[in-house]
């Protein structure tokens, strides 16, 4: 995992939650998305959202048996990176998932793989959706083996989510996805009952309480406030384009 997310980048995103400051807005999975913003009225939200001056609260977002914000969720890209975004979404959510098929890819090649940002996924349980546990569990369960298994199994959730949702036994067969991955089964049924596992599921809930989630996907853009819902890609290309002119001038 990279250190480029810190407790403190979090704490801002939290005040910018709190101060209702929703940039853009697309279709969640629950909550109440305020009306979204289009085109130029995006970036000048966007960018005027960086001089907010209110006092950032203090503590720990996530006082979940100490797990550091760092081991929350999978890093993709370069600590380095100039734009920092944090992803807080629902695997049985159809907005995430449409999010993860139709968007992310070109996100991920145009932004991430470049090192223009570091892309913090934070998945975890809104309560809203039947199995999602299990999903998240063996999602956490692979990411202990290696990122390359864990992104296999990733985007099996994304793809066929409507399997895992209407299962009868949504764990037996997220697991027989997870073996044909090439995942350890063994170390994979360890870690489903490996409290250090659920300490940080339960603490990826607790910070999406802590920051006001009201609704997935929604991503934090770190030092310029939240996006939420899924976006158009034009949209949310728009949205990273002006950060990095105005992070680098470039």
């Amino acid at each position: 995992m990279t250190q480029g997310i810190t407790v403190e980048m979090l704490t801002y995103a939290r005040r910018m939650l709190l101060l209702g400051v929703v940039l853009a807005a697309g279709a969640t999975c629950g909550g109440e998305p305020e009306a979204g913003a289009g085109g130029s009225d995006v970036t000048r939200g966007l960018l005027s959202a960086a001089g907010e001056t209110a006092a950032a609260p203090t503590g720990r977002p996530s006082p979940v048996r100490d797990v550091p914000i760092e081991e929350l969720g999978f890093n993709r890209g370069s600590s380095e990176a100039p734009i920092r975004v944090i992803e807080m979404s629902d695997y049985g959510c159809g907005y995430c998932r449409q999010f993860h098929l139709e968007t992310f890819p070109s996100l991920r090649e145009e932004f991430i793989e470049s090192g223009i940002v570091e892309w913090k996924f934070v998945p975890y349980v809104t309560g809203m959706f039947d199995n999602s546990h299990a999903a998240l569990r063996a999602s956490e369960c692979t990411l202990e083996q290696s990122p390359q298994l864990f992104e296999r199994v990733n985007e099996r959730l994304w793809h066929e989510q409507s399997a895992w949702k209407g299962s009868d036994d949504a764990a037996g067969l997220v697991r027989s996805w997870a073996d044909e991955a090439g995942v350890d089964l063994s170390a994979f049924d360890d870690c489903q009952t490996n409290g250090r596992r659920a300490d940080r599921i339960t603490a990826a809930s607790a910070l999406a309480r802590e920051l006001g989630v009201r609704g997935t996907p929604t991503f934090l853009v770190v030092g310029y406030g939240p996006l939420q819902g899924a976006l158009p890609l034009d949209t949310f290309r728009r949205i990273l384009l002006s950060v990095q002119e105005q992070v680098t001038g470039r």
